[in-house]
């Protein structure tokens, strides 16, 4: 899961902060409370990951408990690709 979230901290740091590592969170700390993401760059944030993991995130799924922080968005996209897997296995 490491590498999910270098990943993950990358497009954070490159896409919305402009390459700003001053203002990169805490992986528990809120990407809205703190000011790094808006409605728009959630919408990014949503192309990105499901490009980048190769996911599709539900429109019942965008909700702060998976999309914001990066703990949660890599949480969340460790449970859809496990999901993902276990269908293909099946």
């Amino acid at each position: 899961m490491a590498d999910v979230q270098r990943t993950i901290e990358g497009f954070i740091l490159d896409s919305l902060l402009l390459g700003d590592e001053t203002r990169l969170p805490e992986p528990s700390e809120s990407l809205v409370e703190s000011g790094v993401i808006d409605s728009t760059g959630i919408l990014e944030l949503i192309e990105f990951l499901e490009a980048e993991f190769e996911i599709s995130v539900d429109e019942a799924e965008t909700v702060p408990e998976n999309l914001d922080g990066v703990a949660n968005l890599v949480a969340y996209v460790g449970r859809k690709t496990a999901e993902d897997r276990e269908s293909l296995a099946s």
